[in-house]
């Protein structure tokens, strides 16, 4: 794997990144275009990097499509090795202090902890844990405001009234309440001013399965 990071360039390096980081957030591939925009430089930047990466066996996908430049399986093992290092080194320096608990009923004595609280105590690791920042106050009912994060398992199956993320027909995700109806799939907000979204080609991306907010 050290050859391999060395073989490597910075670049290459933040387009896969890019690529990844891209399709967790948005559930789709980007295009050249939105690579280069991401990273403030030219299409033909990209498109060079990107060739190499092709020959280097790291990007797959048809240069006649314009979704479908896709991290390979080495490629996905080269940026989990490297995040693994990052975490470590993360881990050595961060966290945010567990010191006990708090009433929000009647007060009560509270005995001083000395603890860490991390993301993976709380949610899990691996790749099939995100988040993603929400846009807009069709989930207000549920508590899920504008600007919040929500902290999503990709899945492509779930239940009756779980949050989830979909990717509707005309391809745009949406977080909403997922409900199976007889001839279609009917996607709840949790805001009296929206309307329910009905679909039958509705595809699952993620269940939402945590909440962060700065208050």
């Amino acid at each position: 794997m050290a050859n391999l990071k060395t073989d490597v360039t910075p670049r290459q390096l933040q387009i896969l990144k890019t690529i990844t980081t891209f399709a967790d957030k948005y559930c789709y591939l980007p295009t050249i275009a939105e690579i280069a925009e991401q990273l403030n430089i030219s299409r033909s930047t990209v498109f060079e990097h990107t060739a190499e990466l092709r020959r280097k066996d790291l990007l797959c996908g048809s240069p006649l499509k314009a979704r479908s430049l896709k991290p390979t399986h080495k490629a996905s093992r080269l940026l989990k090795n490297i995040s693994i290092d990052n975490q470590q080194d993360f881990s050595q320096t961060h966290g945010i202090p567990l010191l006990g608990k708090v009433a929000a009923g009647k007060p009560t004595d509270s005995a001083e902890n000395r603890d860490t609280l991390s993301f993976e105590d709380c949610f899990g690791s691996g790749d099939d844990v995100f988040a993603l920042q929400v846009s807009g106050d069709s989930m207000l009912d549920e508590g899920i405001t504008d600007g919040d994060y929500v902290i999503c398992k990709r899945t492509n199956t779930a239940q009756n009234g779980q949050i989830v993320v979909a990717l509707t027909e005309n391809e745009n995700t949406t977080l909403k309440k997922f409900y199976r109806e007889p001839s279609r799939v009917r996607l709840q907000p949790a805001n009296e001013n929206y309307d329910p979204i009905y679909s039958n080609d509705c595809r699952i991306q993620a269940v939402a399965i945590g909440l962060l907010r700065k208050i």
